[in-house]
């Protein structure tokens, strides 16, 4: 069973009698009990979390580490494929979206993910080095909520976050 599965098994049991046990849920699915406290402890999670979704390590990472000092749950994604799994599966407040990836381009993935009933409402930030006018319409058009070039000053990346996420919210 993968980790998706054994969580819709856990919030299944849970719906089905509210009082039953982290042992119990153990039991039943055949796992270690701290890893069933984990799992449900991971559901809790009431901060804010994005989807970061860039091909180059030399990006992602650092973006990675100053929005968590700012109490963001983060999740990468290497390629579009990867992106539309996670952006299903994890179901982030908000996506950070680059535009030139391998297999899937970040234009394809937005398209993708605003056509989805699933993902349609996430917001998207499209992060990229493409800074010709037509890019940036050309990603705005598709559903983009924001645009932002390469290289970024990070305080203004994270107010245009803070932005997209109260807008979501409302």
């Amino acid at each position: 069973m993968n980790s998706d599965a054994i969580d819709i098994k856990i919030i299944e049991l849970i719906k089905n009698n509210e009082k039953i046990s982290n042992s119990e849920i153990s039991i039943i699915l055949g796992i270690p009990e701290d890893e069933v406290a984990q799992r449900i402890e991971k559901f809790s999670d009431t901060r804010s979390k994005i989807l970061i979704v860039d091909d180059e390590i030399d990006t992602l990472l650092p973006l990675q580490k100053s929005l968590e000092v700012e109490d963001y749950l983060i999740v990468g994604a290497s390629n579009g494929p990867e992106a539309l799994i996670k952006a299903k599966t994890e179901i982030p407040d908000l996506i950070i979206l680059d535009l030139m990836m391998p297999e899937m381009d970040g234009y394809e993935v937005c398209e993708k993910l605003k056509k989805d009933p699933l993902t349609k409402n996430i917001p998207v930030i499209i992060l990229t080095a493409k800074d010709a006018v037509r890019d940036k319409v050309k990603g705005l058009d598709i559903g983009a909520d924001d645009y932002v070039t390469k290289p970024f000053n990070l305080k203004e990346l994270k107010a245009r976050i803070k932005s997209a996420l109260r807008r979501a919210k409302n």
